[in-house]
């Protein structure tokens, strides 16, 4: 087994070598970023979320703050941060990019894999259809054309290599990519109804109404 892996890695060139470290970066990455979404959108979370949703919209506000102390999903990360401030546009939009750093964490790195590994794929193409015409345009009698094919064979797994380490960041970046998007809308929902139920205006600090037949003060230096 290892001694198929290495005789394969030869064939490749020397790009081999980059194109190995990608793989491994991208499949760690891909795993931890997995492992976030499960904790963030797995069953235990939307349940939450859905629970969460409820107590907004009956405006219940103690039942909300429990809900969202019981969790550390994104949901109640950002209904917490509602709850705590209010549910005005600036604190809303504060909670939620502070949440979407956390969404986009790695993925500008699978992104450029994703674009890196076809290159150096397409770089072992040159280098061994390079090698290949140098044996060509050396004047000497080819006895063995073996010579030859290994510069093609070296160009084909090179770009066979760069295609398949793109292929298997590209897969998890674009379902990463639809979880956020989702995540993002239904954040969006939240904020919406926590407007809706509680106001803009944090816990506490809401102008209390005049008593009836109470008049307004009047204002400084007016008799």
């Amino acid at each position: 087994m290892l001694d198929h892996f290495l005789s394969i890695m030869h064939k490749g060139g020397p790009v081999m070598w980059p194109l190995l470290a990608l793989s491994v970066v991208s499949i760690a990455l891909s795993f931890e970023r997995a492992l976030y979404w499960i904790r963030q959108n797995g069953p235990a979370a939307r349940r939450g979320f859905v629970a969460l949703m409820d107590s907004m919209r009956r405006g219940d506000r103690s039942r909300s703050q429990a809900l969202s102390e019981t969790s550390e999903s994104v949901y109640a990360r950002v209904a917490r941060a509602l709850l705590a401030d209010g549910a005005s546009d600036a604190v809303a939009v504060g909670a939620v990019e502070t949440e979407r750093i956390r969404m986009d964490r790695f993925m500008a790195t699978l992104s450029t894999i994703i674009t890196a590994a076809p290159m150096l794929g397409i770089l072992g193409t040159v280098t061994g259809i390079i090698t290949s015409f140098d044996l060509l345009s050396s004047g000497q009698a080819m006895v063995d054309p073996r010579a030859v094919s290994g510069g093609i064979s070296e160009a084909l797994v090179a770009t066979a290599s760069g295609l398949v380490v793109a292929l298997l960041s590209l897969f998890p970046y674009m379902g990463f990519g639809a979880l956020r998007e989702n995540t993002l809308g239904r954040l969006e929902t939240m904020i919406a109804v926590a407007q809706l139920s509680f106001g803009q205006a944090p816990p506490g600090r809401a102008r209390a109404p005049a008593r009836e037949g109470t008049p307004e003060p009047a204002p400084a230096g007016v008799a």
